[in-house]
């Protein structure tokens, strides 16, 4: 088969790879359907992660059942499915309590900008649809595979409610997704933080009623001028760096909450202000398998179209094209079609 390949930053290259095989009874291997590239993929790509010896990219996915392992019995070859990027057997004690991304039997996915991919705890892990579905909705249902499901997570973790003002920090895919989830999570005001034209848009286009521009102090004063000087019910920050931090937990009023979900990256958090500022903090890898049925009907229905992130679709022989849009800005998230 053939996929990405990372060698170093900056270089991504499309490789022949081994095509994968059942490994494990709880196995099993997906034809891809469509897959795509992550803003997380980003840190390795511009050297913020170590790369080590060149590996396989990929985290995201849907597609076709090609081959189960013994103990697989919810799907079955043929039928169409979503995943999550951190598979989860479904049973263990974590996932029943809500947290399926912390599943004791945890694997991150990482090989999925391929043709193939074979599926850990593809038990738990797997949501088949009931039909195959159109591929106008493939992208909605690729997104659910992360960055939707991370940025429900997001408006979850910073208990978004009916009534309520949400703030989203980042503008990339998960925080798009989070301004759709914030909205339909029932906040009536939602404000994005963007300074690009288009993404604002989007933003707006996906429920946002308000858009700022300003970042730090500025932006942090900004959003306290919006809020009547208290600051917001719930932040989602959806960067991962420092100044994206202190710009969540500066624009929460006391007693609100913040949701983080951008992988922290030189993030740290000073345990005085953060005692004294009366703010919630809750993150972590987002627990989409737990979210996967209910997200996969709300776009199956129409009710959201998070498939709207991806602004360039390209095939998957082009994958290095992909990393490079993204990494220029040229692109909010890469469609790739194998």
């Amino acid at each position: 088969m053939r996929g990405a390949v990372i060698h170093a930053p900056g270089d991504v290259r499309f490789e022949t790879l081994e095509d994968p095989r059942i490994l494990h009874p709880t196995d099993a291997i997906i034809r891809t359907a469509v897959t795509c590239v992550c803003g997380s993929d980003l840190w390795s790509y511009r050297g913020a992660e170590p790369i080590g010896d060149p590996h396989p990219m990929g985290h995201e996915y849907v597609g076709f059942v090609e081959e189960v392992g013994a103990e697989v019995t919810s799907v079955k070859p043929g039928q169409f499915v979503v995943g999550s990027f951190a598979t989860s057997d479904n049973t263990c004690a974590n996932c029943r309590n809500g947290f399926p991304s912390n599943c004791l039997h945890r694997e991150f996915m990482s090989t999925c900008q391929a043709d193939y991919v074979r599926i850990p705890n593809a038990q738990g892990t797997l949501v088949a649809t009931d039909e195959v579905p159109d591929e106008r909705f493939w992208p909605g249902l690729l997104a659910v595979s992360d960055v939707m499901g991370t940025g429900w997570w997001a408006a979850d973790a910073a208990e978004v409610g009916p009534g309520s003002t949400a703030v989203v920090v980042g503008d990339g895919a998960v925080g798009l997704c989070a301004v759709i989830a914030a909205k339909e999570r029932g906040a009536e005001r939602v404000i994005a933080m963007s300074r690009h034209e288009s993404r604002q848009k989007l933003a707006r286009e996906f429920g946002a009623t308000d858009i700022v521009t300003e970042r730090g102090d500025e932006g942090i004063a900004r959003i306290k001028d919006l809020t009547g000087g208290i600051g917001a019910d719930a932040v989602l920050e959806c960067v991962g760096t420092a100044e994206a931090m202190r710009q969540a937990l500066h624009s929460a009023r006391p007693g609100g909450n913040v949701g983080f979900v951008g992988v922290p990256h030189g993030v740290a958090i000073d345990g005085q202000e953060l005692f004294f500022s009366h703010v919630g903090l809750r993150g972590g890898p987002a627990p989409v398998r737990r979210y996967l049925p209910d997200l996969i009907d709300h776009v199956l229905s129409g009710r959201i179209d998070p498939g709207k992130v991806f602004d360039l679709t390209l095939p998957l022989d082009q994958v290095a094209e992909g990393y490079r849009a993204m990494d220029e800005r040229r692109a909010v998230k890469t469609l790739l079609t194998p």
